[in-house]
């Protein structure tokens, strides 16, 4: 399995945090955002590889910074050539630039890159195992305008997804959905064709949503909290919260 780290946006809402550095790499108690995600998921026994996707502004950054790492599986960091907000070329074609590079052929574990997170991603992969099918991971949000602002699917018994909705104006369940999913190498030709086909590019949530209509794909509850990183008072709020790890 490989991992693949989508972290090519601009994050202009931290400004002027991150007018000089990605919002990956801002710092959470003694060590970063991304440092935090790839911690947990280095660990995992299933997964081979680390591949960060960057826009061209923020390629040193990522490069200087993998190479202070020292993790069990390589990091191997991509320019996708962007330089602007306005000219990114979105989650969905960066993965398809990842998968073209490197020539993928392997179940993919796809992450952004600016959350934090109390639990470990290994429960995920587990799911995974145990399904054999493509995976969105989701958790209960009570709140309709939160809803409204992210995607949401409609599952059955078995977690199966039945349907996804991008930032629904009636939502058809309280099942939120964050940026984290695993697609299987199988559904790789439908990945590859994508764009073609129509599915939107610049978020992640594009992908999963055009894949739920042509082939199957459950969906895994997070068992604990996911913490997105937006503006700048929640980045203080969080790294506040987690100022005393050791």
């Amino acid at each position: 399995m490989i991992n693949i780290v989508i972290a090519a946006g601009y994050a202009t809402r931290l400004y002027p945090l991150t007018r000089n550095i990605p919002k990956p790499l801002l710092e959470i108690g003694d060590n970063t955002i991304l440092g935090r995600l790839l911690d947990d998921i280095d660990n995992i026994p299933q997964i081979s590889g680390h591949i960060i996707v960057s826009n061209h502004r923020f390629y040193e950054n990522f490069r200087m910074w993998s190479q202070w790492r020292s993790y069990k599986n390589d990091i191997e960091i991509i320019d996708d050539g962007s330089y602007t907000n306005e000219t990114r070329l979105g989650a969905v074609k960066d993965l398809l630039l990842a998968i073209k590079e490197k020539n993928i052929d392997e179940d993919i574990l796809v992450v952004a890159a600016d959350n934090i997170l109390d639990f470990s991603f290994a429960g995920f992969v587990d799911a995974y195992e145990k399904y054999g099918t493509s995976m969105i991971m989701c958790h209960n949000e009570p709140s309709i305008a939160a809803l409204q602002r992210t995607g949401v699917i409609e599952v059955d018994s078995d977690m199966k997804v039945l349907q996804m909705q991008e930032k629904p104006e009636k939502p058809v369940s309280h099942w939120a959905v964050p940026p984290f999913y695993i697609y299987r190498k199988g559904d790789l030709p439908l990945i590859r064709k994508s764009i073609k086909d129509g599915c939107g590019f610049d978020a992640p949530g594009n992908l999963a949503h055009y894949l739920v209509e042509r082939t199957t794909i459950h969906a895994w509850e997070m068992p604990g909290h996911r913490y997105d990183i937006g503006t700048l008072d929640t980045y203080v709020q969080i790294k506040e919260k987690f100022s005393n790890e050791r």
